[in-house]
């Protein structure tokens, strides 16, 4: 009677650990880093941040390892982002299309340059190449030319505005940004930003408006945060470039904060932020984008 007693206390032991184990695999359920759940609505079924940044699809998109350089493209039905880690063993970047309002993936291509998308949505930049949409994807990676694909320039990030200016970095000369704009139609010859922008180090990944009205980078400079800090300048009456303006706690920590992009609508700014000291983990984080005009200098 009583072997009988135990065995029955045992075999309820088994079977409420089965259940435990069982809920635990549920919560913890992790998302492979090229697979999304059942995600409905704007912003891949994200709820928009306030005006405090915090993490873009925590444990969806980011999560443990390399989430980097988020990016909507113009509609906002396509949301794209570089990875690297687990099978990815080098950084790759996956793309993800509302279908039926159903966020699906539907790209994956090894990253050569960061990826931004032109104001139109017709061309997506990355570095000193460039890939056009073709039907229902994108073209091969072509080059820029040789303005742009120079041995001595490293340039990671090229952002281009409507009117086909175009801001980028460039590692491999102490860390500066350079600008090229169009002139009847011609592509002029890049020229370093004045002092306002290239002040500090490691200044890189630019961001132009699709305006023109306002330029956002990152830096280390003097009186951050902390690691790389972002920046923005508002375009003068003039036409040049105003200070450089620390965008704030509401936007930088005391870890590595860079990579900003402001959504298509204009509502949201994206951007990357380290979450360790050795930037082995690095998540997308957003915050409204009413923030820039919070910043904008009042005439």
């Amino acid at each position: 009677m009583l072997n009988l007693k135990k065995g029955k206390i045992m075999k309820h032991i088994c079977i409420s650990i089965i259940l435990l184990l069982s809920l635990l695999t549920i919560s913890s359920r992790s998302y492979s880093r090229d697979e999304l759940p059942i995600l409905e609505g704007p912003y891949l079924g994200q709820k928009p941040p306030g005006m405090m940044a915090e993490p873009f699809a925590p444990g969806i998109i980011s999560r443990e390892g390399w989430e980097l350089e988020g990016v909507f493209a113009p509609g906002m039905k396509e949301f794209y982002f570089t990875t690297a880690g687990g099978k990815y063993t080098r950084p790759t970047v996956i793309g993800f299309r509302q279908q039926n309002n159903v966020w699906k993936k539907y790209i994956e291509f090894t990253r050569n340059g960061e990826v931004v998308l032109s104001p139109d949505g017709t061309r997506m930049h990355m570095a000193k190449g460039y890939k056009d949409r073709m039907g229902d994807g994108w073209s091969e990676r072509k080059s820029l030319g040789p303005m742009f694909d120079r041995e001595d320039w490293g340039i990671m990030r090229l952002s281009a505005s409507a009117k086909g200016t175009y801001v980028f970095d460039d590692y491999k000369s102490n860390g500066v940004i350079r600008i090229s704009t169009l002139k009847d139609g011609k592509r002029q010859a890049p020229t370093l930003m004045d002092p306002m922008v290239n002040t500090g180090k490691l200044t890189a990944h630019p961001f132009i408006a699709p305006d023109e009205s306002y330029l956002i980078w990152d830096s280390e400079r003097e009186g951050g945060y902390g690691d790389s800090d972002l920046y923005i300048s508002f375009r003068q009456k003039d036409g040049s470039w105003g200070p450089a303006i620390n965008m704030g706690d509401k936007v930088n920590s005391d870890k590595w904060d860079a990579y900003a992009s402001v959504t298509p609508d204009g509502k949201y700014i994206l951007f990357n932020r380290a979450i360790d000291d050795d930037n082995d983990n690095v998540d997308i984080y957003w915050v409204d984008a009413k923030i820039i005009e919070n910043l904008r200098p009042k005439s």
